[in-house]
């Protein structure tokens, strides 16, 4: 059983067996309906008809295959890597209250953790205790270092403390929880300004990652989300939770279409290992 095979699949493939006008029409609307948005829906298919008509392409399973190929192109934007070149490394997780975000650290954490990194989490979401317990929790069931504060805590101290700490103990990754606030983007922004230049400070020619964690399930929303986290805080990469059940696939190529922004990991489930390096052929060849 494949990683994507939960994810809610495009099946006019299988329902078409020619390459006619409502073939594509009905294929339009689906990759809209994914969540793909329109401009990247009306590209793709373009794209489509073009190959088909030029390679004499007549048969929808011809079709398929090349239709994954247009799709995976389309989602190779930016650096797919992790880029830890430092030690210590820092990556910020960034996202609004509910999306997952604290469970990712901890799934992420886990996978460097296998990979032979030594790992830290930072517990910089200050303003809400339950996310200091519950990283506290997956530090453990990782076993990992996690510096902490007291509930209204300078975040930015948090971090202060977690690069000083990774420093002594020669600590790999960095992993920051904050605090998911984004109806007052002006506190936001000043916020992660602060953390930024403890940072820069601290640990001038480290490695810093910024990823945002989007639920895949809020669909066009969750574009919407990352639009407004883009404007107020660099992005270097997405993290797609929650893409089974009903969420739609359509919008990690929503994000790298209209955001430029590459899908670094994906979510499929609650479990540990239900979080994994986003593999764009892989999802594809779910997907369609």
């Amino acid at each position: 059983m494949g990683f994507f095979d939960k994810l809610k699949k495009i099946n006019i493939f299988n329902t078409y067996t020619k390459l006619d006008d409502d073939f594509y029409d009905e294929l339009e609307e689906a990759l809209i309906l994914s969540d793909m948005g329109m401009d990247s829906a009306l590209k793709a298919v373009a794209r489509l008809r073009e190959r088909c008509e030029a390679e004499r392409i007549g048969d929808t399973e011809q079709a398929k295959n090349v239709m994954r190929e247009i799709l995976a192109d389309m989602l190779n934007v930016g650096d797919k890597r992790l880029i830890l070149y430092s030690q210590p490394s820092i990556v910020l997780f960034i996202g609004v209250n509910g999306v997952g975000k604290t469970t990712t650290i901890g799934k992420i954490g886990n996978i460097l953790k296998k990979e032979g990194k030594k790992v830290m989490f930072a517990a910089a979401d200050t303003f809400r205790a339950a996310a200091t317990e519950q990283l506290t929790i997956w530090a453990e069931r990782c076993g990992v270092d996690i510096i902490k504060q007291g509930e209204g805590a300078d975040p930015a101290s948090v971090v202060f403390d977690a690069i000083n700490a990774a420093n002594a103990r020669y600590t790999d990754v960095v992993l920051v929880d904050t605090a998911g606030r984004l109806h007052n983007k002006t506190n936001l922004m000043n916020e992660l300004n602060k953390i930024d230049r403890v940072i820069k400070r601290e640990c001038p020619i480290c490695s810093k990652e910024t990823l945002l964690v989007l639920d895949a399930t809020t669909g066009q929303n969750g574009l919407i989300q990352a639009k407004q986290f883009k404007e107020a805080c660099g992005i270097t990469g997405i993290v797609l939770t929650k893409l089974d059940g009903t969420a739609k696939g359509g919008i990690a190529i929503a994000i790298a279409q209209e955001l430029g922004l590459p899908v670094k990991f994906a979510g499929v489930g609650e479990g540990i290992d239900d979080l994994r390096y986003f593999d764009a052929d892989e999802f594809v060849k779910a997907f369609i």
